[in-house]
């Protein structure tokens, strides 16, 4: 008996089974070559067992109870960001290995090494974050203070700031959107870490939400080569500078091969911050990716404070940001100031969630603003396109606006915002050295095509297709409109800029006053910047019109900390989460979640058709086993792994070539609806006909 017909009428009678319609018969579907090879060869991609897969008890209701109450939904949101702060205060009893991290970063920057920072996805924008978020601002401002700079001259290597790379499976162009193919791949993290001249010395850190992610594992594999090729290799030298960080339990990782062959490895330093299941099942942009941002930066801050200390005096060293030494233990401790400050600003931010939701069912847009949140602001538009079946953002090739979402930034044209996010010019993958391993190593023939096909979407000419600047284009074809919601995000610093009528901040949201948008201001503050809702509102009166009816400002004060916060790690980590929680909402809103569960998601790569599956055989065998499903249709047994994941593959190629990939819909609702209408009509029920239920009643209303 295959995978595809185990579950299917076990436990009946003959004769119940005789009256119970077998699935696929009745859905005239033969299982595909891929869905036959995914399910009975493809076992290591099919990851429902895993923690973060799992359903929250916090927000097990989730997509209903936030259509009635906002801030109720909201609230179950937020309060799973508990677990990151519990996780976190467990940790502060055992810093060692971050200790041990934070010194080898030291050691490496001042012997004149390197530090790579890579992961996938959520994580690899985090990577993305450490190097242009947080590392090489900070070493730039430290390096263009005059009185500084003359106590570090000759002590410090002069390219300080660009020693920290930070980089994703697929490079800059997979900030924007997944590269189908790449993920699946341990042979592209080892050679993007050759690409960037990682050695033996170097620090390597990578961070996978999972702890399965093919890629990562092949990038933290492929640094500790050089060390077991070296004469008497010693795995307590490699694991001081190889480490391996994610996010669920060792023993639910076992059973993959892949992440056996690095939690087995003495030769390198395992960081297990498990938190639990997240808040939306699977959705690790969340718990997972906020507790890792918050370690890794926590401890690239460390690294910066011990080298400094090395040479700058008390005052000096508050100078440069730092209230005290950075004691990695009382940051993890006092992570509750951020998410009190959450819960604080929680009827705010319904507030704002509302006024989005609202605005994209009235068939609007959102245009975002941030300077110094530009990367945690841009991540967070970005995810919501995987997570929720959106459109991508635009390129500038598109004749109008079909994503939800934009951000803009200060500057004037698309190399110039690219220069204000990275810090640098766009980097894309060279095909010289991508392509030829990718032909000749890669065995399975699915992921040769789909690597090979991204790799074609993945160099360096990709900059020039999207633009998030204040450019003459972007003001004339895509500034906001009348019933659009315009939000600017500010944090530390940046508050007086809201007042200044010279700035960028006040310029975006004048052209949005006076075009008929709605307008939010979303200001992260440490207490010390003055910003309060009403001085806000005040000094954008007259400027247009009367601003109080179209202007919402959410305030969101996480205190001082008495160490500093040199790097932003704290700020920019309650943004994010501020911003997640807020977004997840709206898509909840909108209907993208039934219960706790992304059903919108995109099975674009092998860990994604296996989630896609599992949330297909979940939801059609909820419905199955409800007594009024039982009372109008009878009993049947639950439908089998494999009989969804045929379904599924069958509705991939549907939208792919019956919609020509135009549709926003999502694979696992029209799979869902197919199924439980075929049952419960007990004939064929085709592709095109659920299609048209999903989209009249939506999956949620039609679940329930």
């Amino acid at each position: 008996m295959t995978r595809h017909q185990a579950g299917t009428g076990a436990g009946q009678s003959a004769e119940q089974t005789a009256a119970v319609p077998n699935l696929l018969r009745l859905l005239r579907i033969e299982p595909s070559a891929e869905s036959v090879d995914y399910v009975m060869n493809k076992t290591q991609f099919q990851l429902h067992t895993l923690l973060t897969e799992q359903r929250h008890k916090k927000t097990w209701d989730l997509g209903e109870r936030i259509r009635e109450d906002t801030a109720e939904g909201l609230g179950m949101l937020i309060g799973v960001d508990e677990d990151v702060r519990n996780t976190l205060r467990k940790l502060a009893g055992r810093t060692e290995a971050l200790d041990q991290a934070a010194a080898a970063i030291e050691e490496a920057v001042l012997s004149g090494r390197k530090v790579f920072v890579y992961g996938c996805g959520a994580t690899g924008r985090l990577a993305k974050q450490m190097e242009s978020s947080f590392w090489r601002p900070f070493w730039r401002r430290i390096l263009a203070d005059a009185r500084l700079a003359k106590r570090l001259e000759g002590r410090l290597p002069a390219d300080i700031a660009d020693r920290l790379i930070g980089e994703m499976t697929g490079g800059d162009r997979a900030l924007i959107s997944s590269l189908e193919g790449f993920e699946d791949l341990p042979l592209i993290g080892r050679l993007q870490l050759e690409d960037h001249g990682v050695v033996r010395g170097d620090v390597v850190i990578c961070v996978t939400e999972g702890g399965e992610t093919s890629s990562i594992i092949g990038a933290v594999l492929a640094g500790l080569d050089p060390w077991k090729a070296a004469p008497g290799f010693a795995p307590e030298k490699s694991r001081k500078n190889l480490y391996f960080i994610y996010n669920n339990p060792d023993d639910v990782l076992r059973p993959f091969d892949r992440s056996r062959a690095v939690l087995d490895e003495p030769g390198i330093t395992r960081i297990n911050l498990t938190t639990g299941p997240q808040a939306i099942t699977g959705s690790t942009r969340m718990q997972a990716t906020t507790i890792e941002t918050f370690v890794v930066g926590t401890v690239i801050e460390a690294a910066a404070e011990r080298i400094l200390r090395r040479f700058l005096s008390r005052a000096e060293m508050a100078r440069a940001g730092f209230g005290g030494p950075v004691d990695i233990a009382a940051r993890f401790r006092n992570f509750g100031t951020i998410t009190a400050a959450l819960e604080a600003a929680l009827p705010d931010i319904a507030t704002l969630t509302d006024l989005e939701s609202k605005t994209y069912a009235g068939g609007r847009f959102s245009t975002y603003y941030a300077e110094e949140g530009l990367i945690t602001v841009f991540i967070d538009g970005t995810e919501r396109s995987p997570t929720f079946r959106l459109f991508p953002l635009d390129t500038v090739k598109e004749p109008k606006r079909k994503c939800w979402f934009q951000v803009w930034t200060a500057a004037d044209d698309a190399d110039g915002a690219w220069q204000s996010f990275l810090g640098r010019p766009f980097r894309g993958l060279r095909p010289e050295i991508y392509k030829k391993p990718f032909e000749d190593e890669v065995r399975d023939p699915y992921l040769r095509k789909s690597a090979l096909d991204s790799l074609t979407r993945a160099g360096d000419e990709q900059a020039a297709l999207y633009d998030f600047s204040l450019s003459k284009f972007n003001l004339e074809r895509r500034a906001p409109k009348t019933g659009d919601l315009s939000v600017a995000v500010v944090l530390p610093g940046e508050e007086k800029s809201i007042e200044d009528k010279a700035s960028n901040f006040r310029r975006f949201l004048g052209l949005s006053l006076e075009a008929g948008a709605r307008m939010a201001v979303i200001v992260v503050t440490d207490g010390g910047g003055g910003a309060t809702a009403e001085r806000i509102r005040k000094s954008l009166e007259g400027a247009a019109g009367d601003a109080r009816d179209r202007l919402h400002v959410v305030v969101l004060n996480i205190g001082r900390a008495a160490e500093g916060d040199p790097m932003g790690v704290r700020t920019q980590v309650a943004a994010k989460m501020l911003l997640n929680a807020h977004s997840t909402a709206v898509m909840a809103k909108l209907g993208k979640v039934v219960g706790n569960t992304m059903t919108s998601v995109s099975p674009s790569n092998l860990k994604l058709i296996g989630r896609a599956t599992y949330l297909i055989q979940l939801h059609v065998n909820d419905t199955l086993s409800r007594e009024s499903w039982v009372r109008a249709n009878g009993r049947r047994n639950p439908i089998s792994y494999g009989e969804a994941n045929a379904v599924l593959f069958e509705t991939i190629s549907f939208v792919r070539d019956g919609l020509k990939g135009g549709a926003q819909d999502a694979e696992v609702g029209l799979s869902i609806i197919r199924i439980l209408e075929s049952l419960k009509r007990r004939e064929n029920v085709p592709p095109a006909e659920a299609l048209r239920i999903l989209r009249d009643r939506g999956l949620s209303a039609y679940l329930n």
